[in-house]
């Protein structure tokens, strides 16, 4: 399971107050609070800063390489911020988030796929459509996109479908509609991977974190093998240990063994 630390995001409050004083102490030690927790890669997104963005990510990356060794996903709408990103990144194989069937945006973020060699996510969605409802819709974009990824080069193991989570409080497809297309992707093209992030899916619901550890797990079950999440929850990093072991995904149970001795499951 590919762990993406989701908190060195300028949407946060303190992240943004941190960001626009340029603390670099505080970004610093939210890099190696999600190392510790277990993170693969980190997130970075400054995306608030609309008009200082791209200078803003060149410092946010320069500051948790400085921390981590860790290879970062550069998150960005504007693809002249991830280009910064990526210009600034030298921990292992960067990933961008993200490209779509949207047809400026796949142009320039292929490029940029193929000129950094990057992992990438691929979203559900175009201009036809926007963000489709169903399952086979998402699946169609998604297989078009990852068709033009592989066929410029794009190895599929470096490809991850974000199958576009939606709020259960305004239509209770919604869940459904994601854990099928996961499905559907990875039928189709079994070298991919499939990612999301899940707090939309409990937006507007009481007790949020439940929905959320409970779709996480359903997710894992239909093919998800990488999340962005809080490293530094524990109770959610157990359940991505167990699901793993469960899902015969962790040979002999050795991640889960060692998640048992580092104490994770105290609690759980």
């Amino acid at each position: 399971m590919l762990i993406v630390g989701e908190k060195i995001n300028t949407s946060r409050k303190a992240v943004k107050e941190a960001v626009s004083r340029q603390d670099a102490g505080f970004i610093r030690k939210l890099a190696r609070s999600q190392a510790e927790g277990g993170a693969h890669y980190i997130d970075i997104n400054c995306g608030t800063f609309i008009d200082k963005e791209r200078e803003l990510m060149t410092w946010l990356v320069e500051e948790v390489q400085k921390e981590v060794d860790l290879p970062l996903c550069i998150d960005s709408p504007d693809p002249k911020a991830v280009e910064a990103g990526l210009k600034a990144h030298r921990n292992g194989q960067p990933m961008i988030n993200s490209i779509s069937g949207e047809k400026d945006r796949y142009k320039e973020i292929l490029a940029l796929v193929k000129e950094y060699g990057a992992k990438i996510v691929v979203l559900c969605m175009d201009d036809e459509v926007g963000i489709p409802h169903d399952a086979e819709t998402r699946f169609k974009i998604a297989g078009r996109v990852i068709d033009g990824l592989m066929e410029t080069g794009t190895r599929e193991d470096d490809i991850y479908v974000d199958p576009l989570i939606q709020p259960i409080s305004t239509a209770t497809v919604n869940g459904l509609s994601a854990l099928d297309t996961i499905k559907m992707v990875k039928d189709a093209y079994p070298g991919t991977h499939a990612i999301c992030g899940l707090s939309n899916i409990s937006f507007g619901l009481p007790e949020r974190k439940l929905l959320n550890q409970t779709f996480m797990v359903m997710c894992m079950a239909a093919g998800l093998d990488g999340v962005i999440l809080d490293p530094n929850d524990k109770h959610i990093m157990a359940l991505v240990a167990a699901s793993e072991a469960l899902l015969d995904r962790d040979p002999f149970c050795m991640n889960y063994l060692k998640a048992y001795r580092q104490g994770l499951f105290s609690g759980s």
